[in-house]
């Protein structure tokens, strides 16, 4: 049978290919100045190396893949107890390991480390800056965000390792990692999300005839619910990382949130990680992403871009907050790709539309269902350039009607918002649920008023470095802070230039006062020119009720108001004004 050998894999095939990997290989423990060559040689007494990578944490680390099983058996049957008179060990074997031998160090050299982080911002400038122009610099972004080969297999190493840990109460059970780490739109340094399968645990003997035959069963204790099941296993496997697991610390039960997790801090690899159980609808959306980002690689680069946009200007937060998450960030992109002329992406109903019946899909009575068949996905083809994609992303969402319209990427298109909130994008498998009601007005606005200025940046000729200045970031946050002021305050004033003004409509003075306000704002805390961002037709056409009386025959200044009411009404706080 002839099969697409150049095509994207399955998801589940990758990961079955990863999991694979990490049950042949070990973490090793080295000496800061290990002799690549003689540690190596060491190793193949064992058996095999396929792959053999350094980095660095807290040290100096190895991850070894051996060519099979037989290898890592060999090299843990040789290894020795540590011999520590002044304090005790937890006598737990694992894969992983470290080196005593001191004849492997090399005083001329270090092995040359793998990088587990990304580049910090102000170095990621420098390198976009030798780019000729604005797609090479977006391209460059992505490769230097982009999980690396060594980091994705330390990654499945992690979860084989604590596996290990986890299946000395449950045999059967299984550690893999979901989100970031494997949706392809995961950055270096990104936490590691991991994901506890006990649903295999006795599926082998689910075939056993119940009603002809006698047999045995487990006794298993019984709970009130699934949820306290979930409870109840993550505690003990949070104790066992805690008390047993090397490398485990600052271990957290977080049981009682939405989905109970365990956090915790994986020092040997530098991660810092969460392990859920029962949360299979993010697997789903884990999955889903990992096809939308395979089927056209404009889609990653998009999404990396934004993201760093967003975290240069604190748009984001590795704190939890009121802010926007990169979750959302994601969906945005998506949705926007989905809009499209002709579309980039599919909706995800008619990636439904094309699963069959083997791929139908039903998670705690929510629909998952759609088709991860790449042959079956068909796209018109859309060749608009990344800097165009780019640019018309901040525009497309500097005017998007935020205080009417939600995001829905089931569709692919706008809807009624179905509940009050600033910002509301609807989670594309538990529709009943917003992903971004966290979000508060202020940083909606601070992401739409970014969203104008940087359109406007790009559409005369701006880079993605001026995008991601710092001093860009200070502009902005100044700005806010003497714009922000109590809404109280900012009425009184506007209704003393109603009194004040007589020599006009008093709706002129109004949209005067509002306008002037929204011209000092920009010049006097923008940093592309110290003026305003343009207000382009589409502003007007997508906004016609914010700007009334906009006709051929109308006068240049009224046009004008007209025009900054367009924008200013998209501000949340200008909706507390009027």
């Amino acid at each position: 049978m002839d099969t697409k050998k150049t095509g994207p894999k399955a998801l589940h095939v990758l990961q079955a290919q990863r999991r694979e990997e990490a049950e042949r290989s070990v973490l090793i423990s080295c000496l800061p100045r290990t002799h690549h060559n003689k540690f190596l040689k060491y190793l193949s007494r064992h058996g095999d190396v396929n792959k053999c990578f350094f980095y660095e944490s807290f040290g100096t680390y190895a991850v070894v893949e051996f060519s099979d099983r037989d290898g890592v058996g060999s090299l843990l049957e040789s290894a020795a107890v540590p011999s520590i008179s002044h304090e005790s060990v937890v006598p737990l074997r694992s894969r992983l390991l470290a080196v005593r031998n001191i004849s492997t160090v090399d005083t001329q050299s270090a092995p040359q480390c793998q990088p587990q982080k990304a580049l910090p911002i102000n170095d990621l400038i420098q390198q976009l800056s030798s780019c000729t122009n604005l797609e090479q610099q977006i391209v460059s972004l992505t490769e230097a965000h982009s999980l690396t080969e060594e980091n994705i297999r330390l990654r499945f190493l992690v979860c084989s390792l604590l596996n290990d840990v986890a299946s000395a109460f449950f045999p059967d059970c299984s550690i893999r990692p979901f989100g970031s780490s494997v949706n392809g739109f995961g950055k270096l340094g990104c936490d590691l999300d991991m994901f506890l399968d006990l649903d295999a645990i006795g599926a082998g003997k689910s075939n056993v005839s119940r009603s002809t035959a006698p047999y045995v069963e487990y006794q298993m204790k019984r709970s009130s619910s699934e949820r306290a099941v979930t409870q109840g296993v993550l505690s003990v496997i949070a104790e066992s990382l805690e008390q047993l697991g090397p490398g485990c610390v600052g271990v957290q039960k977080i049981l009682n949130a939405r989905c109970p997790l365990v956090r915790f801090a994986h020092q040997p690899s530098g991660f810092q990680c969460d392990l859920t159980a029962n949360n299979r609808v993010a697997m789903r959306s884990t999955e889903m992403l990992y096809v939308f980002g395979e089927l056209d690689p404009r889609v990653r680069a998009l999404v990396f871009t934004v993201r760093c946009w967003a975290r240069a200007h604190g748009i984001t937060s590795s704190i939890p907050g009121a802010w926007i998450t990169n979750f959302s960030l994601t969906i945005m992109v998506v949705f926007f790709l989905q809009r499209r002329s002709p579309p980039i992406l599919p909706t995800l109903d008619q990636l439904k539309e094309l699963a069959g019946p083997s791929q139908k899909c039903i998670i705690d009575g929510n629909d998952c269902t759609f088709s991860s068949d790449f042959d079956k996905i068909q796209m018109k083809s859309n060749s608009e350039s990344l800097d165009r994609l780019l640019s018309d992303f901040f525009e497309f969402y500097s005017t998007f009607l935020f205080n009417k319209m939600s995001i829905n990427i089931r569709k692919g298109k706008e809807e009624h918002k179905p509940e009050l909130g600033p910002l509301h994008i609807q989670n594309p498998f538990e529709t009943s649920l917003n992903v971004s009601k966290n979000v508060n007005a202020t940083q909606l606005e601070r992401f739409v008023t970014l969203c104008q200025e940087s359109a406007w940046s790009l559409q005369n000729g701006g880079t993605l470095t001026a995008l991601l200045l710092p001093s860009h970031v200070a502009a902005i946050k100044s700005r806010k802070k003497r714009k922000r002021e109590p809404a109280s305050e900012r009425i009184k004033g506007l209704l003393e230039s109603l009194r004040t003004k007589n020599n006009g409509p008093k709706k002129c003075c109004l949209d005067a006062e509002v306008s002037e306000q929204f011209r000092s704002s920009s010049s006097s805390g923008g940093c592309f020119g110290g003026s305003s961002p343009p207000h382009t037709a589409e502003t007007r056409a997508q906004s016609p009720e914010s700007a009334p009386g906009l006709h051929p025959g109308a006068s240049a200044d009224h046009h004008h108001h007209a025009r900054m009411r367009a924008v200013v009404i998209l501000q949340p706080w200008s909706l507390q004004c009027r």
